[in-house]
Parts: structure tokens; C-alpha cells; sequence
């Protein structure tokens, strides 16, 4: 395809919204455009970009034999509140219940796993399987 007739809509000047350099550039060279606060659409440059950037990261991780999994975005709260993350969040955290009235959160991106109830989870659902380490 060419670039003369990709969806880019460029603007002139930084948003009045963006304070990051990165944030700023992403949203002027129409990667990125904003939906509400706080949430983005990835337009075609840069969810392209993206792809690219996941397919090096990928072929970089298989050649060290990491394994991918892909976790649930809806996590029970249980897990938050045994890692003393809970609170952390605070009211930004959206919390809502399921059908048998158990609390859930909704995890923060992936992107920050090393912040979130993510790590967490990982531990819970590895060290119940995982009888010894090998290395």
C-alpha cells in the first residue's frame, strides 16, 4: 500500500492534553488518536508499528526459548488482595462483579505487567503447577 493512500491524519501542533515527548509525537504523526481520557486508538501507522515492534520482541524471546502466554484481563480481586496490591490503584481500578456476585478488576495493560496484578498472577498460576526448577 502506498503511504499516499494511508489513513494519517498529521497535526501541527502538539495537544494541549499530551505532556510526554513520546505521547506528543505519537499523537502528531496520526500513530495514536484519543477516544476519552485516558483511552487510544491505535490508527493504522501506528498499530503498525506496533505489530512490527511485538514480531521483534517475539523472534528475539524464541531465540532464548521463552514461552508466551496470554493472560486474562478480568482478574479476580482475590489475587490483588493476597499481593497488597489492591489498594494501589485506588478508584481508578474498575471493579465489577460477576454472576455469582464475586468481586473482579479489570488489569491494567499488559504493557505493565511488571506493575500490575499481572506478576501476581503469574506466580499463583505457575507455582501451582510447577513442582521444581530445573535450570
Amino acid at each position: 500500500m502506498y503511504i499516499s493512500k494511508s489513513f494519517i491524519p498529521i497535526l501541527k501542533n502538539n495537544p494541549s492534553e499530551a505532556k510526554i515527548k513520546s505521547h506528543q509525537l505519537m499523537l502528531r504523526v496520526g500513530m495514536i488518536k484519543q477516544s476519552s481520557a485516558g483511552i487510544y486508538s491505535w490508527l493504522p501507522l501506528g498499530f503498525k508499528v506496533m505489530k512490527k515492534i511485538e514480531q521483534i520482541v517475539r523472534e528475539e524471546q524464541n531465540k532464548i526459548g521463552v514461552q508466551e502466554i496470554l493472560m486474562p484481563t478480568i482478574q479476580s480481586s482475590e489475587i490483588w488482595k493476597e499481593s497488597g496490591r489492591y489498594e494501589d490503584y485506588g478508584e481508578e481500578m474498575l471493579r465489577i462483579k460477576d454472576r455469582q456476585g464475586r468481586e473482579m478488576l479489570y488489569g491494567p495493560s499488559p504493557f505493565m505487567v511488571s506493575l500490575s496484578g499481572h506478576v501476581t498472577f503469574v506466580q499463583i498460576f505457575l507455582f501451582s503447577d510447577i513442582k521444581s526448577i530445573k535450570l
